[in-house]
């Protein structure tokens, strides 16, 4: 898309921004990319630290505007029109004459809430949180119609890049075989040297000469061999099947397998890799989400946490044209793979606000719950046991998760409804804790997520 004159008749007009969850990770690259945004202008941030606001505020351009910290709504309504509030209540940030929430806490309680509170007021709602979303996506969507808002997934995290790329797909008319992304973080190999390192910041690494018999792809074989060489870095992780999670209930792609694939792959094999077993891939089934963890050498680009999507070639004569491009095609010329290697977290998200507050831009009042994100005892858990989020990848200790197709899903309560739940039953390893083994009927999120389902 040409976005030069997307936005040339907004005249004047101009986004008011505020953002609850506001000093950490994704609010802070918000931040430091609004001040060069035109038609754009911070109003409040929200966070439980506000000195911590007071201090991001001038390391991300907003040193020279004046800066009041406010407690209630009397002093929110007395702040000038010009200042950039701080408040600790995120219940403050509708009464400070926004026209976009950004939700960027995690929290799928405070997510929910302040969503509906923004939303039945007019105001657009940009949801980060992607817990919250997972739970109560469907109804929040269908609350932003109802009140002739707009409620978006944000350019910048995984989910609404892929999405815009399965449309892209979708609007030319190519069939989508799967949709997914790369994990987090890379496994980086040095063939001079047999050095593997692992980008999660722990600074793992070792000598690992064994890779070479396994580092061109030759078929299914090379992934069980690169997997048991390197099987201490895998697994399913929490934050990458509750992306899935959003992308599946947009578009309707159900996951691969509960687990997902995790192959460890490089992009030049992703379209030999995700297409079906008959043509010597992975895949079971097509019209899927799925995931992989990126190979590279030293020397190679990563892919970022990026997205793909694997299309399938029809007219033989393109297609020959265009592997002389260099695109990423199957062996078997049958498949593609199309790719963004990048998200640029909060840099990108000013551009989805704009679309919606100055587009309209953004709801998905057909998102529906297609798939559930579950969690599965992986081990023996007795009752009694307090369930905890934590950690960067938002897991919770004891559960494994595993993304269910909504048909298959029984009463398995949803992964982030789960925090700071008490268990009132023995989960066996291997099961999932379902609605009657945890009270979370009382939970606002719990009812977004009930009427959700009756869409």
């Amino acid at each position: 898309m040409d976005y030069t004159y997307l936005f040339e008749d907004a005249g004047e007009k101009k986004s008011i921004v505020g953002v609850v969850g506001a000093t950490k990770g994704y609010g802070y690259t918000l931040l430091a990319q609004i001040p060069r945004a035109k038609h754009m202008e911070l109003r409040v941030i929200c966070s439980r630290h506000p000195d911590e606001c007071r201090e991001v505020l001038k390391e991300t351009g907003f040193g020279d505007r004046t800066i009041i910290e406010c407690a209630d709504v009397e002093a929110v309504k007395a702040a000038p029109q010009d200042a950039v509030l701080i408040v600790s209540d995120y219940r403050l940030v509708t009464e400070c004459g926004i026209t976009a929430l950004v939700e960027a806490t995690g929290n799928t309680a405070i997510g929910c809430e302040a969503a509906e509170d923004a939303l039945k007021k007019g105001i657009n709602v940009y949801m980060v949180s992607k817990e919250t979303d997972s739970v109560c996506g469907p109804r929040l969507n269908q609350i932003a119609k109802e009140h002739n808002a707009v409620y978006s997934l944000v350019n910048g995290d995984q989910p609404r890049n892929l999405i815009d790329l399965y449309s892209w797909a979708k609007a030319l008319g190519l069939e989508v075989i799967c949709a997914g992304k790369s994990s987090e973080y890379d496994l980086v190999w040095d063939r001079e040297t047999g050095e593997l390192s692992y980008t999660d910041g722990s600074g793992t690494k070792e000598i690992l000469p064994e890779l070479m018999a396994c580092w061109r792809y030759q078929g299914r074989e090379t992934l069980e061999a690169r997997h048991k060489l390197l099987e201490k870095y895998t697994g399913a992780i929490s934050a990458d099947l509750c992306e899935m999670n959003l992308v599946s209930n947009i578009t309707g792609l159900v996951p691969a397998k509960p687990e997902l694939s995790y192959p460890i792959a490089k992009p030049s094999e992703l379209a030999d890799i995700f297409i079906p077993e008959e043509d010597g891939g992975i895949l079971k089934k097509t019209g899927v989400v799925d995931v992989f963890f990126n190979l590279r050498g030293v020397d190679e680009a990563s892919f970022c946490g990026g997205e793909f999507v694997i299309i399938r070639c029809e007219n033989e004569k393109m297609w020959e044209i265009l592997i002389g491009k260099g695109h990423v095609v199957s062996r078997n010329k049958k498949y593609c793979c199309i790719y963004y290697p990048y998200h640029f977290m909060g840099m990108e998200t000013p551009l989805t606000i704009l679309l919606g507050d100055l587009k309209g831009i953004g709801s998905h009042p057909e998102c529906r719950q297609v798939s559930v994100m579950a969690g599965v005892a992986e081990k023996d858990i007795p009752a009694g046991t307090v369930l905890k989020v934590h950690g960067h990848h938002h897991s919770i200790e004891g559960l494994v998760p595993e993304l269910l197709e909504l048909s298959s899903s029984g009463n398995a309560a949803p992964f982030y409804l789960l925090n700071g739940a008490v268990l009132k039953n023995d989960i066996k390893k291997g099961q999932p804790v379902t609605t009657d083994d945890v009270e979370i009927d009382g939970q606002p999120a719990y009812k977004f997520y009930a009427e959700g389902l009756k869409l």
